[in-house]
């Protein structure tokens, strides 16, 4: 069968009325989580500034985007002090519910300040053009650098007694 067959048979009418069928009337399985499940998932969703529901814990990501979501907000400096991660894996309701709950049908979820910014794919794109540093930065989630550095604070605090 040449290519110019095959586009035809893909393109026909019934084809195309048949996926349009299919895609117009698949039914969608939505579950409507329990409240309960719903005021524990925005109870951890303001427990830190930087929220993480993921496959695993930090320490050992059950899944590549999980670990690669680690990984990127390492990277960018995210103060542990301020983060929190969920293991969705312990915890099946957990699971289904936070795809409700945010309409994002992926884990990981990450959450700054209350606010669902979005998946693995997401978070890689801002972290590319900056604006995953800048939202972290405005939502004072990164670790300060007197904490990267505590010899300079030391220095700085020394230079203050000096002066009193």
């Amino acid at each position: 069968m040449d290519a110019e067959m095959l586009f035809d048979k893909i393109a026909s009418p019934r084809v195309i009325t048949s996926i349009s069928r299919s895609i117009l009337y698949r039914p969608q399985l939505k579950l409507f989580m329990s409240t309960e499940i719903r005021k524990a998932i925005e109870d951890a969703i303001a427990s830190a500034p930087v929220v993480l529901f993921m496959k695993g814990t930090p320490e050992f990501p059950q899944c590549g985007f999980s670990r690669a979501t680690v990984a990127l907000l390492g990277k960018q400096g995210v103060d542990p002090v301020k983060f929190a991660a969920y293991n969705v894996l312990e915890d099946p309701e957990l699971r289904e519910a936070i795809k409700e709950f945010s309409n994002w049908p992926t884990i990981p979820q990450l959450y700054v300040n209350k606010e669902f910014v979005g998946g693995c794919d997401v978070l890689t794109s801002m972290a590319s053009s900056g604006e995953l540093a800048d939202l972290l930065e405005e939502a004072d989630a990164l670790i300060s650098e007197e904490a990267e550095n505590p010899q300079v604070e030391q220095e700085q605090n020394q230079d203050i007694s000096k002066k009193n």
